[in-house]
């Protein structure tokens, strides 16, 4: 078990550091940079916790009984709160009383050591508490994105597992604590690797959803029926998502709503975000293009339709179609 621990803590820093380096590079709205900083120290406090668990075990330094180990600790939940409320709630508005989210690390600089590790997974069970209603909310949402809500279902299950383990952590060998946390760290940062792999664009189809399951209806004096014509025209005809610029926005001003009236029209009638409907025209249309046009490159193709780059394509094709591009023409030539 050991072993399989140091392999875990392994994977996780390697996997961390990437992490860190994508979400600097990654381009940011303004009003999300305190999610993009939460984000960051998530993944800082749990390769930090990784990095303890490493000298444990390796005989190196007692970091578990630490005040950098349990402020570590305490620093987890409150950054994941602040990383996906942007994501999850609607008004995501900051309000004074977040400022009340910082506690943790005040009793974790009070607390004795004893009581500091299990009142850290007692806040945690709180913030897990507020995940599970807020995901519970999106129910009607599910048919849009089924595969996203069973990744957040492992995130949510890893995290069950970690306050169970947290719970019992008295009955145990502390050694054997650490090998089970750090595996199940291990295991998050695998989780959040092959979901952002599977569904690069994870964080805009659930922000739309959100934004679906709790919009006002703004459609009641819209002719819904005049506009989807407009819609399909420009898009079986103008073919405007092969732009690869096109924005809710451009699309919106082209049949005469406003950006929220277009994206409640597209959550209602099609049952999936903007972004995702986009993508939907685009991988149809490579679909076709792709056995119509044989000596065409798959790459050529991608770009044709509106992607930006390969990858983004590879990525958006296996979403959407199950396999890749190559793969799909060999299987229908």
């Amino acid at each position: 078990m050991p072993i399989i621990a140091l392999l875990f803590i392994g994977f996780s820093l390697g996997t961390g550091v990437l992490l860190v380096i994508g979400n600097l590079l990654q381009q940011q709205e303004p009003h999300r940079c305190i999610s993009k900083a939460a984000g960051l120290l998530l993944i800082i406090g749990l390769t930090g916790i990784q990095c303890q668990h490493l000298g444990i075990l390796l005989n190196q330094f007692d970091g578990f009984h630490s005040l950098a180990y349990t402020l570590l600790l305490y620093g987890i939940a409150p950054s994941f709160y602040f990383y996906s409320r942007q994501l999850l709630i609607a008004d995501n508005r900051y309000q004074w009383r977040d400022v009340f989210h910082a506690a943790p690390f005040l009793l974790g600089l009070i607390l004795p050591y004893r009581l500091a590790l299990p009142c850290a997974f007692l806040i945690g069970s709180g913030y897990l508490l507020w995940l599970a209603k807020t995901v519970y909310a999106l129910r009607r949402q599910r048919q849009r994105f089924r595969l996203e809500l069973l990744a957040l279902g492992t995130f949510f299950a890893i995290a069950v597992a970690v306050l169970l383990l947290g719970f019992i952590w008295p009955l145990l060998d502390e050694t054997d604590f650490i090998i089970g946390y750090s595996i199940l760290i291990g295991l998050a940062f695998f989780a959040a690797t092959l979901t952002l792999l599977r569904f690069p664009s994870i964080t805009a189809d659930v922000s739309e959803a959100v934004q679906a399951a709790y919009a006002e209806s703004t459609l009641k004096n819209i002719d819904k029926a005049t506009v989807l014509a407009k819609l399909e025209s420009l898009m079986k005809k103008d073919q405007l998502y092969t732009l690869e610029t096109l924005t809710l926005g451009l699309l919106a001003e082209q049949v005469a709503l406003s950006q929220h009236q277009l994206s409640e029209l597209i959550n209602t009638e099609f049952q999936q975000g903007f972004s995702r409907y986009i993508r939907q025209h685009r991988i149809d249309e490579a679909k076709r293009l792709l056995l119509a046009e044989p000596n065409a490159s798959v790459l050529s193709i991608g770009l044709s339709v509106g992607f930006s780059t390969q990858s983004n394509f590879y990525s958006a094709f296996r979403d959407i179609v199950g396999m890749a591009p190559g793969q799909y023409r060999k299987t229908h030539a």
